[in-house]
């Protein structure tokens, strides 16, 4: 039966323990896939697998079962376990296989019953050193199974085996040195890899641990120290110079700077003011602060960016589903090889010795750890280092995504400019003046969401007389009454009434020098016009500069009109431009680049933006944008800097060279040098320290994503 308390919709994580390669997490994954309801995703580079669909109980029971262990994730607890176990496993192997391979390679050495003195140190190495190998291969025998532990378990024991009958009956050849070596190597490789797979978790860890733990809350007038767990919304709390901000709330007093790099990965501080909200684990610099708090726990900003990177590193992409499919035929192949090489040997007159050598040297090379390891390690690995970039990276599908695209289209307002509108001129018609017009269009434009109409609005200084009838006509214009007369702003195609010649040339001059005209009506008569306009992002002819650089043709696409799009698009060379476009039309624009054969991206930060950017096949949403936009994305960029999509596509990239890198070494690696050890070119102590050095490689070749710039 389920957990009663499981909320079986709720994906959980388990920290999985015992697995040793991509065919165990391959097993584990399609065993708890075959329960009715349940999805199931494993990682083996995480040791952990994201179940919903199921309770508890029946999840560690099922995985208990193919020989395996599951308990309730807890964040970098089983890693740092299993690196201790392998660290106290490989230093005792190493410890008695010194003297054994020396006993065994130097002839000087070899006194009187030194054979014995050889068993009696490779005995624990071959059973309690490699323990872990025989376990998991047992339990998996039991279930019909194969894994890479049985490859090393067989070749350790029969190595161990067929030495300790040579000692018994006084034969000629041993090879304990091969199976206290062999182990010893394999051990090291897994203890650097479980090490590595440590480090490249660290930057989920990080975000995870950036958080106050105490914060100064303000209660009937005290100022009392609580843990962070019994803030609560609504709750004023006071940031001192030197302390980070408790959780996400907004400033109600004081002046600071912040240093936000933690969180957004900007290394210039923010100046902050009342009315200015400010997000958890940013580190107050100078003044003192008292803050509201609208969001604790789970929902604050930090929690988000830790769970999409979970989620990220969880997932898995094409390249690592079919790595996943090979390496659970790829033992059971090996298996076939090593005995068909024994015989192979035996077969055309080779002595027993030698046929015996070879087949060992196969299980033992062909260990698919590289194969294993080769997605997940760079998964993590990139992913990690675009939080901490401020890039994060909805799953790893996206980065196969991010490597195909041809076209980026940019909106904008607030990605390619900064998105403050602002009023910048009023030119009334005859019989109006500037005051009249600009109080009744503010009053229709308060109640649109607009950032147009925020701009119109704010500007207005004192109170804003009641609107009635209101209606927003989809980003052409908005319709209301006030003072008993109908009025209409927008777009003046959208009015459909004839203008005085002034204004039209004062609307042409604006859109000339990319402003934006704001068309007036009073009971169907023009009666002026407003203008506003944006400003362009100081970074963004830079990103545009670097997007160009990758490759990529850049579309601006915008309801504004074709005029002030065409002067931004001019200013910060963008290619092409694509004006006059509803909301509602933005996807469809995309759709029809994409019929063009084009792979386009998507850059942008409004509700209007999130069908556009779920329809393209990469989203990315500006920080500092709407939560749909973001939800709709696949990529997330923290801080709203246009420079961060070009890093974020060259992270993408960067991450999927290592993989395919990483693929053809461990794929090659074990086509080249199956067939040397069945030649009997490979000894099985070179055999094992091949295997190991491939592990650590792809390991070490995903670690350098750490430094990505």
């Amino acid at each position: 039966m389920p957990d009663t308390d499981t909320d079986l919709a709720t994906p959980t994580e388990y920290a999985i323990g015992g697995m040793t390669c991509a065919s165990c997490a391959a097993r584990i994954e399609k065993k708890l896939n075959r329960l009715p309801g349940v999805q199931a995703s494993v990682n083996y580079a995480t040791a952990t697998a994201v179940v919903s669909g199921t309770g508890t109980d029946q999840v560690i029971q099922t995985v208990e079962k193919i020989g395996y262990t599951a308990a309730p994730s807890q964040p970098g607890r089983p890693q740092r376990e299993e690196t201790d176990e392998l660290r106290q496993r490989l230093l005792i192997s190493l410890a008695l296989t010194i003297p054994l391979a020396l006993l065994a390679m130097i002839p000087a050495l070899q006194f009187t019953g030194w054979r014995w003195v050889a068993l009696a140190l490779a005995t624990p190495v071959a059973t309690w050193g490699a323990w872990p190998f025989h376990r998991t291969a047992l339990r998996q025998a039991r279930q019909a199974a194969s894994s890479m532990d049985t490859l090393v378990s067989i070749g350790v024991s029969a190595s161990y085996l067929w030495s300790w009958w040579a000692v018994l009956t006084n034969g000629r050849d041993l090879y304990l040195e091969v199976a206290g070596v062999v182990t010893v190597l394999i051990l090291l490789g897994r203890f650097l890899e479980a090490r590595a797979r440590r480090r490249s978790g660290q930057a989920l860890r990080s975000l995870l641990d950036l958080g106050a733990k105490q914060v100064a809350v303000i209660r009937d007038g005290q100022e009392t120290l609580v843990p962070i767990e019994q803030l609560l919304v609504g709750d004023s709390f006071v940031v001192r110079p030197g302390e980070k901000i408790a959780t996400d709330g907004v400033i109600v007093e004081g002046t600071a700077t912040l240093d936000t790099s933690a969180v957004t990965g900007e290394s210039v501080p923010a100046e902050v003011a009342p009315g200015d909200q400010v997000v958890g684990a940013t580190v107050n610099l100078s003044g003192r602060l008292l803050v509201r708090a609208l969001a604790v726990g789970a929902d604050t900003q930090l929690a988000q960016i830790a769970r999409l990177v979970a989620e990220a590193q969880n997932g898995k992409a094409r390249v690592q589903r079919l790595a996943d499919r090979v390496s659970a035929i790829f033992v059971p192949i090996v298996l076939s090889l090593a005995v068909l090489t024994l015989l192979g040997w035996l077969v055309t007159g080779h002595t027993a010795d030698a046929a015996f050598t070879a087949a060992v040297a196969v299980l033992i090379i062909a260990c698919p750890c590289a194969l294993g390891l080769a997605t997940p390690t760079a998964l993590l690995v990139g992913t990690g280092r675009g939080a901490q970039l401020g890039i994060l990276i909805r799953g790893p599908q996206v980065l196969e995504q991010a490597a195909k695209i041809s076209t980026i289209v940019l909106d904008k307002t607030g990605t390619v400019t900064t998105g403050q509108m602002r009023l910048s001129g009023i030119t009334p018609a005859d019989g109006w003046t500037d005051t009249e017009l600009h109080r009744l269009a503010a009053a229709v434009e308060h109640a649109s969401a607009h950032p147009i109409a925020a701009a119109i609005s704010h500007a207005w200084p004192g109170e804003l007389p009641p609107v009635t009838g209101f209606a927003d006509s989809g980003g052409l214009g908005v319709t209301g009454t006030v003072d008993g007369h109908r009025i209409r702003v927008g777009r003046r195609g959208w009015l459909g009434l004839d203008a005085p010649m002034g204004l039209a040339r004062q609307a042409e001059q604006d859109e000339q020098h990319g402003r934006t005209p704001v068309w007036v009506a009073v009971d169907d008569t023009v009666a002026g016009l407003l203008t506003v306009s944006d400003t362009v992002r100081d970074t963004s002819a830079e990103a545009i500069r670097r997007l160009r650089g990758l490759g990529l043709g850049t579309v601006l696409l915008t309801g504004d009109n074709l005029r002030a799009a065409g002067a931004v698009a001019e200013q910060v060379g963008i290619d092409t431009v694509i004006a006059d476009v509803l909301p509602t039309d933005k996807a469809a624009v995309i759709e029809r680049l994409q019929a063009e054969g084009r792979a386009v991206a998507m850059v942008g930060d409004g509700v209007n933006d999130a069908a556009a950017l779920a329809t393209a096949e990469l989203g990315l949403a500006m920080g500092g944008g709407t939560d749909i936009a973001m939800q709709a994305s696949d990529l997330t960029l923290v801080r709203p800097d246009l420079l961060l999509a070009a890093d974020a596509i060259r992270l993408s990239r960067a991450t999927l060279r290592t993989i395919e890198g990483n693929l053809v070494w461990a794929f090659g690696y074990n086509v080249a040098a199956i067939p040397l050890a069945a030649l009997g070119l490979l000894n099985p102590i070179i055999a094992g320290g091949a295997m190991a050095f491939s592990s650590v490689f792809v390991v070490s070749n995903s670690l350098r994503l750490r430094r990505f710039r």
